[in-house]
């Protein structure tokens, strides 16, 4: 995912009598886009601000206890010592006991810090930057640009000169921007949970990101506006360009700080004026539309025709089992079947006919039988 590359961006002039002129767009923000990375390195970098805690050694074992042992038809858990009070008897010291230690109590030399290697935090920096560029992931992220003229949003040096915040919500109403910061102090609730009760009590979401590169009284004008946030262009941090590793934030520039860029990050041509030996990283593909590549004219010219598809050939049926396919291979088959039907049907009638014998006539006839027979064993 690569941003979309245009050759002039404009800079707002926040006097009336000063007119808008334009610079041109640093190449870092047509650097590859890439939520994986910056997903990556977010991740890392979020847990090299934690403080180091603990629960207590001593926790959920205060107290004597001792096993019973075997032969009392009890689990043998340290129990607690004495007699007369409910406490007497009870398990102790065990994860699975009221009142019991924790399992695998959290220690103070846990691995809280992660160390990052530098060309993927620059990478990072770089996919964050060039995500700022783009309205529809900036929308995507909340924030409120519908009547911003241009993204990214670029301003004339005055800005960093401001010193009072009642200026800085003026050139924020002047450039339209004032929207999100509205909907970043509409947005303030407290905390659910125990962080009320621990110096954050509150939440707010973020709002524009202001980026100078010379503080000449602009961080104290923006620092009391809700949900806005200020940052040096030489120290830009992933942690404000993309919170919760969610790229698209809304940046403000100041001309000073934009141009900048291009001596921080430097060309796809020349390596970077500020960081010894750093190139900026290229996107492996130029033309991210596959449809219109595969369908180009220099890949159909060369690709094989295509395979027609094979005609999936009938199952084969036996004919003595069916007789409809015996049917097609012999016709005279279903002849000879209602023939034989009907003499079978013929046969049957004849036999219905014949008389039944009476009993004197089966003895008189089973009696020559058996005389017949004795004669052949004679």
């Amino acid at each position: 995912m690569c941003a979309a590359i245009r050759p002039l961006v404009t800079v707002h002039s926040l006097t009336k009598d000063k007119p808008n002129t334009q610079v041109n767009l640093p190449t870092v923000f047509s650097a590859p886009i890439r939520p994986d990375i910056v997903r990556f390195v977010h991740t890392n970098m979020a847990k090299n601000s934690r403080q180091p805690h603990s629960v207590s050694t001593k926790a959920g074992e205060q107290t004597s206890a001792k096993s019973w042992g075997t032969g009392r038809a009890v689990a043998r858990i340290p129990r607690i010592s004495g007699h007369g009070t409910g406490r007497s008897g009870q398990g102790a010291f065990g994860n699975m006991c009221r009142g019991g230690r924790m399992y695998s109590p959290k220690k103070i030399w846990r691995r809280w810090h992660r160390r990052i290697n530098l060309n993927q935090r620059r990478f990072a920096v770089c996919s964050a930057i060039a995500a700022t560029a783009l309205p529809s992931i900036v929308m995507a992220r909340g924030h409120v640009i519908n009547k911003v003229s241009e993204i990214p949003l670029v301003c004339d040096n005055s800005i960093e000169e401001v010193k009072k915040t009642k200026e800085a919500v003026r050139i924020l109403r002047r450039l339209q921007a004032y929207k999100d910061v509205e909907k970043a102090k509409a947005s303030k609730h407290i905390r659910a949970g125990k962080g009320k009760m621990r110096n954050r009590r509150y939440r707010i979401r973020r709002g524009p990101l202001v980026i100078y590169a010379h503080n000449k009284g602009i961080k104290r004008a923006f620092r009391n506006l809700p949900g806005v946030e200020t940052c040096k262009v030489t120290k830009l941090n992933l942690l404000q360009l993309a919170p919760g590793s969610h790229l698209g934030r809304f940046c403000i520039w100041s001309q000073d700080a934009f141009e900048t860029l291009n001596k921080l990050y430097g060309d796809w041509g020349q390596e970077s004026q500020l960081k010894k030996g750093y190139h900026l990283p290229r996107p492996i593909m130029t033309n991210t539309d596959l449809t219109r590549i595969i369908n180009s004219e220099e890949i159909q010219s060369v690709l094989r025709p295509k395979i027609p598809k094979p005609q999936p050939q009938p199952q084969r049926k036996n004919p003595l089992k069916h007789k409809d396919v015996m049917y097609e291979l012999n016709p005279y088959a279903k002849t000879r079947k209602e023939n034989q039907l009907a003499l079978l049907n013929n046969k049957s009638k004849d036999n219905s006919q014949i008389p039944k014998l009476s009993t004197e006539e089966k003895k008189r006839r089973k009696s020559i039988s058996k005389k017949f027979y004795q004669s052949l064993i004679q």
